[in-house]
This record gives C-alpha cells, sequence and structure tokens, in this order.
C-alpha cells in the first residue's frame, strides 16, 4: 500500500494521516459536494426566478387579455352606436312619414276651422239647401236602372236636357240590354251624335249591354264592385245609379260637386276619390244621395264655375268664397239659370208662389 493510499485509508477510518502524507481530496466527493450544490443553488434560483420572470408575461398577458375585451367592447359599442342609430332611424322614420301621411287622410279644413266646426257649418249648408230645393232629383229622365245606366254614362261632357232629348229615340229602338248589345254602331252612333263624343259613347253603351248580358243576365247588378267593372262606368256613375235606382246612399262626385264643396272649403283634395272620403266624413251616409243632389242643383243654378251669383246666393254667409262672384242683388240675379218665371230671392225659403200645391217648382230652373 502507497502512502497516499494508507493515508486516504486513514481519513477515511476517521484516524488523523499521518506525518507529511499527502491526502488528496476526493474529486468525485468535491465534485459532488460542489455538482450538487452548485446546480442546486442554480435549479433553486431559477426555480425562485422563474415564478418572477414567468409572472410578469403573465401579468401582462392577463392585462392584455383584460384590455382585449375592452377594446373590443369599444369596438362593438361604436360599431352597435350606429346600428343603434339606424335602428332608432328606422323606427322614427315610418313614425314621421304618418305623421306626414295622417293629415292627407283626415286633414285640416282649409279654413281653418276645427273638425267639430267644419261639420256643423256642412251640414247648415244641407240643411238649407234641401229647403231651397226640395224637389232636388237626379235630372236624367229613366224608368229602369238600364235606362238609367246608360243615361248616366251618356252625360259625360254634356248636359242632362241633351241627354234627356237623346235617350227616348234610343230606348225606343233598343229598350232591353240583350237589343242595345247587338246593335248596329253605325245607327247607334248617329243617335247619339248630339251628345258629344259619340263614338266612344257608343262603345260604352254596347260594351255595357253585353256585359250586363253575358255575365248579370240582362239585369243591372246591384252592387258597387260589379257596376265599376261595366264598360264606361266609374264610382260616379255607380253612386248615381245605386242611390237612385237601388236606394243605395253614395255620393256623386261630378264636376258641380268638386267644385263647390272645394268652394266652401269642406276639403282641399282634387282628385274625385279622395273628395268622396273627405264629404262622407261629414255626413251621415243616409245623408249622401239627397246631398249629392242639393249640391249639384245649386251648383248648376247660383254657384256656377265662371260666375257664381254670390248676391242671390240663399247660403252666402255661409260660404268663404263669398265675393268671388257677382255680390250685387240685381245683377246677381240677371246670372241665376232658369227656364221661365224668376228665382226665389228670399234667403232661406222659396216664395210659396214658386211650388204649386204639391210642394215641387211650378217653373223649374233649367238644369246646367
Amino acid at each position: 500500500m502507497t502512502k497516499t493510499a494508507s493515508a486516504r485509508k486513514a481519513v477515511a477510518e476517521g484516524a488523523p494521516p499521518a506525518r507529511g502524507a499527502v491526502v488528496k481530496k476526493a474529486a468525485p466527493a468535491r465534485t459532488a459536494a460542489d455538482g450538487k450544490s452548485a446546480p442546486a443553488r442554480k435549479t433553486a434560483t431559477a426555480k425562485k426566478a422563474a415564478p418572477l420572470k414567468t409572472p410578469a408575461p403573465a401579468k401582462k398577458s392577463a392585462v392584455a387579455k383584460a384590455a382585449a375585451p375592452a377594446k373590443a367592447t369599444s369596438t362593438a359599442a361604436k360599431k352597435a352606436a350606429p346600428a343603434k342609430k339606424a335602428a332608432s332611424a328606422k323606427k322614427t322614420a315610418p313614425a314621421k312619414k304618418a305623421a306626414k301621411s295622417a293629415p292627407a287622410k283626415t286633414s285640416a279644413p282649409p279654413s281653418g276651422e276645427s273638425h267639430t266646426a267644419l261639420v256643423r257649418r256642412a251640414r247648415r249648408i244641407n240643411r238649407e239647401l234641401a229647403e231651397i230645393y226640395p224637389y232636388a232629383h237626379p235630372e236624367l229622365d229613366f224608368e229602369n236602372p238600364f235606362q238609367l245606366v246608360v243615361a248616366t254614362v251618356l252625360s259625360a261632357q254634356t248636359t242632362d236636357l241633351r241627354v234627356n232629348q237623346t235617350t227616348p229615340a234610343l230606348f225606343a229602338k233598343y229598350p232591353t240590354p240583350e237589343d242595345l248589345a247587338v246593335a248596329n254602331p253605325e245607327e247607334v252612333e248617329e243617335i247619339l251624335r248630339p251628345t258629344g263624343f259619340f263614338r266612344a259613347k257608343t262603345k260604352s253603351v254596347i260594351g255595357l249591354s253585353k256585359a250586363l248580358t253575358e255575365q248579370f243576365g240582362g239585369e243591372v247588378p246591384g252592387r258597387l264592385e260589379d257596376l265599376v267593372k261595366l264598360p264606361g262606368v266609374g264610382r260616379k256613375t255607380a253612386f248615381v245609379v245605386l242611390g237612385n235606382a237601388f236606394g243605395r246612399p253614395g255620393l256623386t262626385v261630378d264636376t258641380h260637386f268638386q267644385r263647390l264643396v272645394r268652394r266652401w272649403q269642406w276639403t282641399g283634395a282634387t282628385e274625385p276619390d279622395k273628395i268622396e272620403a273627405a264629404v262622407a266624413e261629414l255626413f251621415p251616409a243616409s245623408d249622401w244621395t239627397m246631398l249629392s243632389h242639393h249640391v249639384i242643383f245649386h251648383g248648376r243654378r247660383i254657384c256656377h264655375a265662371r260666375k257664381p251669383a254670390c248676391g242671390a246666393c240663399p247660403i252666402a254667409p255661409l260660404c268663404p268664397a263669398y265675393g268671388e262672384g257677382e255680390t250685387d242683388p240685381e245683377k246677381a240675379r240677371k246670372l241665376l239659370k232658369y227656364e221661365k218665371g224668376g228665382f226665389p230671392g228670399q234667403r232661406l225659403n222659396p216664395p210659396q208662389s214658386y211650388l204649386d200645391a204639391g210642394g215641387k217648382p211650378a217653373q223649374p230652373l233649367a238644369a246646367g
């Protein structure tokens, strides 16, 4: 055994080494001790450091994640804002549109009076016209619904007087829809020539006669939806037939009616269907047919289109348009249309001498 080995053994056994012996520390022991502690320290440091280094990015990441929804929410909010605005605009748009269209349906009277005041004034005008024209009636001569519908179609762009002079010959030759449906158009045109637009009117009366024969068994239908399907028959003609042949209420919105209700400021509408709807709101349905006769009678005799006879008008105090025509009573009376005799000068009631014993006019005014 060498000295070195003995020394090592002595050390291992716990005995002090001999003097002069050279003892080398076991490399593995030192290495093990140093290597064990160094990596341990390094690992411990790493472990301690790791939580310090890792949380930092983790916190940053957490903050980033926390911030991300905020940004997203902010962006979403910005994007949602126009959407809400658009939705609000969409909801508001119909409201505005409805607000604009509502007045068109129930528009304020042109005179500026309340709806209640307008109703009262309109109904008072009708009551006074009823006293002035107690004999008001359809001024077309007819004996049955077929004659009435044909005469009403022929009355377009001409006077009722001219139609009444023409229809006797027409109905004498073609008394039924079946007869007129197969008539020679040239022969019918010759009869209708005095009424004007005789070719178009011939086409209409022959066409409606064919429709009555083929679709309604030769009978005039008593429903609006059926009448307006006939050639040459519109709402005005249909309501004339319904009101006077079948006793069903309707407003006859002809040129006289349109002119007067606008002049009286019952409505500012210009289209016949809108005028019909506006005036219908002012009166009960039971008044519609006679109201039409009263207004048309007044328009033909006193309230003319070009120069109304304001000074001789019995309802002048109720008329917003008073003064558009002649206001001098004597000059205004000369503007009245009548056949012979005179027109009642009283404001509300015609003189008794103007009516016969049955309450009918002894000297009827001429149709305009």
